[in-house]
């Protein structure tokens, strides 16, 4: 895996997250406000903790990898209420999904 690749992944996921709730009707608004919050959240904090080091690293690290869960999970709810595209929501959840998994292996790596 290269770096290049890897923030390019998160940047992709987070581009059709946001853009998937451009359009959401108004009673599910505050939905995709979190959406783009924590959608941009993750790119932002991998990039952020790449130029760190130690706990400080992680700690942004953790940050990106609870955000990506918090936007599977609002992207749940919207497809759940007919608010979204379910094929590009399938296909948000899936990059996010493997995103989570490569910060996980940040986190953890695998001793030598």
């Amino acid at each position: 895996m290269t770096t290049s690749w890897f923030f390019l992944k998160t940047r992709v996921a987070a581009g059709i997250a946001i853009s998937l709730v451009m359009g959401v009707p108004a009673p599910l608004k505050s939905l995709a406000d979190q959406v783009i919050r924590s959608a941009s959240s993750v790119p932002a904090n991998l990039s952020e903790g790449h130029g760190r080091s130690g706990r400080d690293r992680n700690h942004d690290w953790r940050i990106a990898y609870a955000s990506a869960k918090e936007v599977d999970t609002h992207i749940r709810l919207l497809t759940g209420a007919g608010a979204i595209d379910c094929t590009r929501a399938a296909t948000a959840i899936q990059l996010f999904d493997e995103v989570r998994a490569l910060t996980w292996r940040l986190l953890h790596p695998r001793a030598s």
